[in-house]
């Protein structure tokens, strides 16, 4: 069977893909930038790749004639103002477009909205399922309320506030109900509902068997790491501080806090678990999902997480157009040495970021994260997915990864923190010796002015961490 899965560089579509090769499926996987997607060589051979952008109708053409399912994992909390109107906009053109084709299903997985009064994310995700319900095909909704696995957004502010805050004076939304469920199950249910008839023309509520309130679910997690928490709500932090006290303190971006901070002042309670008994699914309860979470972080097993997708940073770029560092009117601080060992030179450099550091001058690349964060950037919260591996659109840190080529000792990064320009930092080995080069294209006097005043230190912190990684 053909089936179409757009958002297959994303959280749910990355793991979602090597379930569908399993069960024998071919899988057309829809990106909007090619180079971001990265399969490994045992999922190739069951899969096509087409480049489409679902706000260019033109693009869709691309869709082949013959898919017989198709998954829209496509939704956003970007930095986009207006996203309401885009979100609505993607979900009419990819309607429109599956309406020329032989599909029979499509799936959505959208939010769980059973109040009455919406956050702003919320209404987009209904708006998108109305509009994708119209088309001429069978329609199924999965609504889902969070969502916890390694690398998903919810667990990693969650992992955030409990690692990082034994005392805590919150919000009160903390006390709103939600009913979690875990990525193991999301997957199951989207995988399972596959042609199933009984889904047909419907939408379904997913979650565990837990009813809690977003507190109860941080002193849980408190427990499963044995870590003693408390947690005192006030009635007077305000939507804004609340977004700024979550912004601070995990992870994730300002307007993505925004956005939930709006959406966690509205319960998300599944109505009934009439999809359970008709695929015939237990999901597992929250601790267990927590349990499981961090087994994949102990064995550096993450498949997916939320931090690579581009509304961890707030740009929206497209690598190709990045991945040609410019020199024409730019400033650049090149450091050469020889390398001692190949092998471990290239193991430093595929290490670099995260746990590990930036091996020279840490305090400064953390006083740097910590200035970026005052001015509205990610930081240095945001780490690396994989301690042991670098892949082309991987997040690391306040770097996107543009290039990452371990054969050939090449890696390229693209800063995404706030600067007056643009900055690149590339790591290439060459006739024995490894070429670290710091580009930075300025964007009028301030930019100029940023990079003189920075200047001072690129001496010793680049030649400590070239230094570091040759030895």
């Amino acid at each position: 069977m053909k089936i179409l899965l757009t958002g297959a560089t994303g959280y749910i579509g990355k793991r979602l893909l090597p379930v569908l090769i399993e069960q024998g499926h071919h899988v057309v996987c829809c990106v909007r930038d090619q180079t971001r997607f990265n399969p490994s060589a045992s999922l190739k051979a069951h899969i096509s790749i087409i480049e489409i952008d679902l706000l260019d109708s033109n693009s869709l053409t691309k869709i082949p004639q013959d898919i017989t399912v198709a998954y829209y994992l496509v939704h956003s909390m970007s930095s986009e103002k207006d996203y309401e109107s885009l979100e609505k906009t993607s979900a009419i053109n990819f309607r429109n477009a599956l309406n020329q084709t032989q599909v029979k299903q499509v799936l959505y997985l959208s939010g769980i909205v059973n109040e009455t009064i919406l956050s702003k994310h919320l209404t987009s995700r209904k708006t998108v399922e109305d509009e994708l319900q119209k088309g001429s095909y069978h329609f199924t909704c999965l609504r889902a309320g969070i969502i916890i696995g390694s690398g998903s957004a919810s667990f990693e502010i969650i992992r955030d506030l409990v690692e990082k805050l034994p005392i805590m004076i919150t919000p009160k939304w903390l006390l709103t109900k939600c009913q979690p469920i875990g990525i193991s199950d999301v997957i199951l249910f989207l995988s399972k509902s596959l042609l199933n008839s009984k889904t047909f023309d419907k939408n379904f509520d997913i979650g565990c068997k837990d009813v809690l309130s977003y507190k109860e679910m941080l002193m849980g997690y408190a427990q499963v790491r044995t870590l003693k928490r408390h947690i005192w709500i006030v009635p007077v932090m305000t939507p804004k501080l609340s977004s700024y006290w979550l912004y601070f303190v995990t992870s994730t971006s300002y307007r993505l806090a925004v956005s939930l901070v709006d959406s966690m002042k509205v319960e998300v309670v599944c109505r009934n678990s009439d999809l359970n008994k008709i695929l015939e699914i237990e999901p597992i309860s929250y601790q267990e999902s927590l349990e499981r979470a961090f087994k994949k972080i102990d064995n550096n097993e993450i498949v997916s997480s939320w931090k690579d997708a581009y509304v961890s940073s707030g740009f929206k770029i497209n690598i190709s157009e990045f991945i040609k560092v410019p020199t024409h009117g730019c400033f650049i601080d090149q450091q050469i040495k020889p390398v001692v060992n190949t092998k471990r030179c290239i193991d430093n450099i595929w290490n670099i970021g995260g746990d590990k550091g930036w091996y020279y001058g840490n305090w400064l690349w953390k006083l740097r994260g910590f200035i970026d964060k005052l001015f509205g950037g990610v930081g240095l919260r945001r780490g690396r997915t994989n301690q042991n591996t670098i892949a082309t659109g991987d997040s690391l840190d306040f770097w996107r990864v543009l290039y990452a080529n371990k054969q050939e000792g090449r890696l390229l990064l693209f800063a995404e923190m706030k600067l007056p320009g643009e900055a690149w930092l590339e790591f290439k080995l060459e006739g024995g010796q490894l070429y670290q080069t710091a580009t930075f294209r300025p964007l009028g006097i301030a930019g100029r002015l940023y990079w003189y005043a920075v200047y001072p230190f690129h001496g010793f912190i680049f030649k400590g961490m070239i230094t570091k990684i040759t030895s």
